[in-house]
């Protein structure tokens, strides 16, 4: 019986192994194919560790990240050769999307105060190859309520991709409790302490509050706000760091990244790191663990309430995660998810996956629920007006709003890139707001034509990068806003 069970394991280790073997050489070949790398993918500013980012306040962050950007500066703008010196490239400093001739350049940390004295504080955690800019219109609500707003830049962001092949997970933890830490500092409590987290910021800031639990003397937010947070990973993620290990051979270096793509974006890189990938899972897994530990102690009763908009279906987040694993878990809190449905009025007729006839009734439990639910959905099959259908926590009966909104023609869903953003957005949205000028309108360009032309995949233009629903979602945090401000609350 023995001898059976290790002749079964030798057979299964070299059944690993030749696995193992052919994704390397396969990466080896795919890496060899990609474009040759450029400064900004070779050099790697100064980032602070996450021990010293945990000595720093607020003006010793700025002043660190100030010298990065000059790194940046002196080390690839001003050295970048003839070739790169073209329109396209956000390091070129003569390029109409260079974030230096911007009257703000919104990869740097910011904070926004209202003009009187703050009623309350909200910290705002951007996404992986992401800047602060990605949350700046939801800062300028809170700020009009009141609020002092305070965006991070995350280590690794907003300088350049190269950023992302060194960080490690440990420093944008220390900067999420940095940010709070300046928060509490500029709104002292008992003023109410919101935090709201895109995608990998929002795995952040779910962390931060779960910190929170395991140690009552950091300061305890009383909503947490998430767009598509990164609460789940897929199995593959959680071997991304593998798809480098060609890297560690000079020769192979390009296997160092999942994707070499041109920098024309002045606020998000393009190109990514599979150390990206890797940290980004880190958190995930981490933050995974400490919610079941968590829920298994019964100690979830003392979370604060979290609010997420998720579109039904995200390639870059799973949407399913976030019921299960999360939302799942949670008590009766006042809790809720918001979740924008398709376009079921969209005509692509057979185009569509047939699984999405059937994708919301997938992914909720049946109700009653610990949390509210709502749906932002079609009025009815063929109209492109929405309604929001609402399930209260521990309700068996919808409610139904006209939200007076509809979605764009031709737009069949929302994106991962597309919940916090205005179909204004300058840079990303559908219709932008020309009063400001980022050298690009990224979200409106109507991408018909040859395949070839254009410096960038049509793909990455394609996909939606706006919310047409975006009032709705003001609307709800408005909501949570008035909330946390009622005497007693």
């Amino acid at each position: 019986m023995k001898a059976t069970a290790l002749k079964f394991l030798k057979r299964a280790l070299a059944l690993f192994a030749t696995l193992l073997v052919v994704i390397l050489a396969w990466r080896v070949y795919d890496s060899l194919r990609e474009p040759h790398l450029e400064r900004w993918h070779t050099f790697v500013p100064d980032e602070s560790t996450a021990a010293k980012i945990a000595k720093l306040d607020w003006a010793g962050y700025l002043e660190a990240e100030k010298k990065l950007f000059e790194q940046v500066r002196s080390e690839v703008t001003d050295k970048l050769p003839e070739e790169a010196r073209v329109n396209s490239n956000r390091y070129f400093a003569d390029s109409p999307i260079y974030p230096g001739r911007f009257a703000q350049d919104w990869n740097r940390s910011y904070t926004l105060a209202p003009a009187g004295m703050p009623v309350g504080a909200v910290v705002l955690l951007h996404g992986l190859t992401d800047s602060p800019y990605s949350l700046r219109h939801v800062a300028r609500r809170y700020v009009q309520a009141g609020y002092v707003a305070v965006a991070i830049r995350l280590p690794g962001h907003g300088t350049v991709p190269a950023g992302l092949a060194k960080v490690e997970w440990e420093q944008w933890m220390a900067a999420t409790h940095l940010a709070v830490r300046e928060a509490r500092r500029l709104a002292p409590a008992p003023a109410p302490l919101h935090v709201v987290g895109f995608s990998n910021g929002g795995a952040l800031a779910m962390k931060y509050v779960l910190d929170v639990l395991d140690d009552p003397s950091l300061a305890r937010p009383d909503h947490i706000v998430l767009f598509a947070p990164m609460i789940g990973i897929t199995s593959m993620a959680r071997f991304a760091g593998v798809f480098g290990w060609p890297a560690l051979i000079p020769a192979f270096d390009k296997a160092a990244w999942l994707g070499i793509v041109p920098e024309f974006n002045p606020f998000k890189y393009n190109s990514f790191p599979v150390n990206g990938a890797r940290q980004s899972s880190l958190v995930a897994r981490r933050l995974q663990a400490q919610i079941d530990r968590h829920a298994g102690a019964d100690n979830l009763k003392g979370l604060a309430p979290v609010l997420t908009f998720q579109s039904v279906v995200d390639f870059t987040v799973s949407t399913r995660a976030i019921v299960s694993a999360l939302y799942a878990k949670l008590p009766a809190n006042g809790s809720e998810l918001v979740l924008f449905d398709l376009n079921r009025q969209a005509k692509f007729g057979p185009l569509l996956r047939r699984s999405t006839d059937t994708v919301l009734e997938r992914l909720l439990p049946d109700a009653p629920r610990n949390f509210r639910t709502t749906i932002v959905t079609n009025a009815s099959r063929g109209t492109g007006t929405v309604v929001a259908r609402t399930l209260d926590a521990g309700a068996t009966a919808e409610q139904t709003r006209d939200l007076g909104l509809a979605y764009p023609p031709g737009v069949f869903s929302l994106s991962h890139l597309a919940i916090p953003f205005p179909l204004s957005d300058p840079l990303y949205g559908l219709e932008p707001d020309t009063s400001e000028d980022y050298g690009a309108n990224l979200g409106a360009m109507a991408t018909r034509g040859e395949r070839g032309i254009l410096v960038v995949s049509i793909d990455s233009l394609a996909r939606m990068s706006s919310n047409p629903f975006f009032d709705f979602v003001l609307q709800r945090i408005d909501e949570v806003i008035t909330l946390g401000l009622r005497p007693g609350s």
